[in-house]
């Protein structure tokens, strides 16, 4: 597999600072699913700095510095996980993605990518860091994501007249039902294929996944998307609720 440039170029700059200790590659990347020019990159550091250190600022230099060069358009994201709270789902992290830092946690769906399909470019491999994942824990993080941020945002209607919330609404609704099925994970090249929507919709998906620029049908998109949103996740709540009855 071609390592990106700026993925390259990170590694570099990381290798510099004593306190980071991995380097993981996760997303389409490690799926084999990877656009350039569409496809963000998302990668994870483990981080163990001094304590009290402040990591973010350092943080901040490596990635102004290279996306001001290398890896300018590449959407270069990383986030920081410090080793300690690797274990800890709802710990944030600090998170570089689309120019800024941001607090965030390390999502279940990332974890397990990263898990099952993840390499390292500096540090051990994902697995050793992460440990074994099974279907049940596919299906988790799934519930998760759609009881989660997906259900906030079906309660939001108006949020889908951005395309890329619509788009990315679809392809999450597919891969989050193929995940609570068969407790597998689906790239988004593979959802597009089992997106609930017509035809000409996937059409025009398939045609922005391969980098074609494709006048996009804003609000027949937006509330195909919303509907879809709206069904998955209610069934999404719906399951969430008798798994709980059966504890």
């Amino acid at each position: 597999m071609d390592i990106p440039p700026a993925v390259d170029a990170l590694a570099t700059e990381l290798r510099r600072i004593d306190w980071v200790t991995h380097l993981l590659v996760g997303g389409s990347l490690a799926t084999g699913d990877y656009r350039p020019g569409v496809s963000d990159l998302d990668l994870v550091a483990i981080i163990d700095p001094p304590r009290g250190a402040d990591p973010r600022p350092a943080i901040r230099r490596v990635h102004r510095h290279l996306d001001g060069g290398v890896a300018a358009g590449a959407a270069l994201g990383c986030a920081y996980v410090a080793r300690d709270s690797v274990a800890e789902t709802t710990a944030r992290h600090p998170t570089w993605t689309h120019g800024r830092l941001v607090e965030r946690p390390l999502s279940g769906i990332a974890r397990i990518e990263l898990a099952r399909h993840g390499f390292a470019v500096l540090g051990q491999p994902p697995g050793a860091v992460f440990g074994p994942v099974s279907d049940e824990d596919v299906r988790h993080a799934a519930l998760e994501e759609l009881t989660g941020y997906w259900t906030v945002a079906a309660r939001r209607p108006w949020w889908w007249l951005d395309p890329s919330i619509a788009e990315l609404g679809l392809t999450s609704m597919a891969r989050g039902r193929h995940a609570l099925e068969t407790g597998a994970l689906l790239t988004k090249s593979a959802a597009i294929d089992v997106v609930d929507a017509p035809a000409w919709l996937r059409s025009d998906l398939r045609a922005r996944r391969d980098g074609q620029h494709v006048r996009w049908r804003c609000l027949r998109a937006a509330r195909i998307a919303w509907r879809d949103a709206r069904r998955t996740t209610a069934a999404a709540r719906a399951c969430a609720g008798t798994r709980a009855g059966r504890r």
